[in-house]
């Protein structure tokens, strides 16, 4: 799909770098609530406490395709990296034309290493349901369609999945979003990092139509409404 569209910006609209300052959803997608991806949701209840000491502490998230969401948590202080690849399926060590065909269960996700010193896994979940993607999607983000695009938290252990279902439940009582939140919680089995070619995507295609289209505009959303938080990865 990615492909098909890249093809098609490139040949028939022509995008430019410029469109990185336009912080708006992909034509392509139907009446989505602009909220999810372009304002900031309320700050979680749980889970939102920094911890007295430094460490690694690792939160996977999947929100469309991994370009985009890598990026996002690649410019938060606190975070030490994060890695595209491959998370929810059956099939071991799939490759991405294996996830692109839908028929492995994964989901593109992210593997977020962070100092919950420094950033709490409460503020991850409040940039990734604010910024990283839209969460009432189902199976899709934007022009990306299928269940490997899905919105889902695999959760490392019980007291994650627990602080994740809370605040998905605070953003709906809060009636945050105009729709229904659809992102599946469920607990980590295997995380499968994606080809070399995925890892800092954007970094390395600045300029590809894709990525201005739907993965710069992110950037720019994150760094007006999270700017204590926003940095310059170091790569």
């Amino acid at each position: 799909m990615k492909k098909l569209l890249l093809a098609v910006f490139a040949a028939v609209v022509g995008f430019s770098v410029a469109a990185a300052a336009v912080v708006s959803l992909p034509a392509a997608e139907p009446a989505a609530s602009v909220a999810s991806s372009y304002a900031v949701t309320s700050a979680p209840w749980t889970g939102a406490t920094l911890s007295p000491t430094s460490g690694e502490t690792v939160a996977i998230f999947a929100g469309g395709c991994f370009w985009g969401v890598e990026a996002v948590f690649e410019h938060l202080a606190g975070v030490k990296s994060a890695v595209s690849g491959y998370a929810g399926g059956s099939t071991h060590n799939p490759s991405y034309g294996d996830v692109s065909s839908g028929s492995t269960g994964h989901a593109e996700a992210v593997r977020v290493v962070y100092d919950p010193s420094v950033i709490s896994y409460g503020t991850l979940l409040q940039v990734f349901f604010s910024v990283a993607h839209d969460p009432t999607q189902l199976n899709r983000q934007g022009p990306d369609v299928g269940t490997q695009y899905r919105s889902a938290i695999f959760a490392g252990d019980a007291e994650e999945q627990q602080a994740t279902e809370a605040y998905i439940r605070q953003l709906m009582e809060a009636r945050t979003f105009r729709r229904p939140i659809v992102t599946e919680v469920v607990r980590l089995e295997t995380f499968f990092p994606a080809e070399d070619y995925h890892q800092d995507y954007l970094a390395h295609h600045p300029d590809e139509p894709y990525i201005v289209y739907n993965d710069a505009p992110k950037l720019v959303a994150l760094k007006r409404l999270f700017p204590a938080l926003y940095r310059e990865p170091v790569m």
